[in-house]
């Protein structure tokens, strides 16, 4: 399990992330940051999110898959998350967009946001 990131660094990484001057290292802080926050809000193994290539989480109690691809999956690039997770933009805009894909009845998870970093 990799290191949880202080409510600090990760503001931080966000903060660079907004005002457009973020390099490579702060996006990825500030996309796990921001799963490290989803998988606390919504602890379970349902869902699984992937934001490659900085990270992926399992979200939302109930059945879990052991091997395999997971029947419920959401993957985005890092910008699209960020712009989810902060309220920026919005899922179904994201969706229609083809900026976000899910598939599975339980991926949609847009009732846990926007997330409050």
């Amino acid at each position: 399990m990799p290191p949880k990131i202080t409510t600090e660094a990760g503001r931080a990484a966000l903060g660079a992330v907004a005002d457009g001057t973020a390099c490579r290292p702060e996006t990825a802080t500030a996309v796990r940051y921001l799963l490290q926050l989803l998988a606390e809000k919504a602890p379970g193994a349902t869902v699984e999110v992937r934001v490659p290539p900085f990270g992926a989480t399992q979200i939302i109690e109930g059945p879990r898959h052991t091997r395999g691809t997971p029947p419920n999956v959401v993957e985005m690039d890092a910008a699209t998350f960020i712009e989810l997770a902060t309220g920026v933009s919005g899922w179904s805009d994201a969706e229609t967009s083809g900026a976000l894909r899910a598939s599975g009845v339980r991926a949609d998870f847009s009732h846990l946001l926007p997330l409050r970093p």
